[in-house]
């Protein structure tokens, strides 16, 4: 399991928690000190769909400039999230082939055991 997301945000150490507790091995990529690389995100897109991972109820979807958010597509969108990666609802989580974005812990206890 490879958990995706920024050190700081309260969901990921949510999510992070609720690994540890549940003594699910996995590995943790920062995107925001490490990077997200074009290919990784373009995968992302095609298996979710852009909507699904641009977060629009956050502080860095506000500081867009009007036009950028209002005009945003597929195209923009995944400039958008190269650009600021911060932007990209959290965690995405990779595992056994399939990809999810957030977190629920029902969910998660449902779909990875606990």
């Amino acid at each position: 399991m490879k958990l995706y997301g920024i050190k700081n945000c309260d969901t990921v150490k949510k999510a992070r928690k609720w690994l540890d507790d549940a003594n699910i091995t996995h590995e943790f990529h920062d995107f925001k000190k490490e990077g997200l690389d074009d290919a990784l995100l373009s995968r992302w897109e095609e298996q979710l769909g852009w909507e699904v991972l641009l977060n629009k109820r956050g502080t860095t979807w506000r500081k867009l400039p009007d036009d950028v958010r209002d005009n945003i597509d597929a195209q923009s969108a995944h400039k958008v999230m190269l650009d600021n990666p911060s932007i990209i609802k959290r965690p995405v989580v990779e595992h056994g082939g399939q990809l999810s974005v957030g977190f629920n812990a029902d969910d998660w206890s449902a779909n990875f055991g606990r």
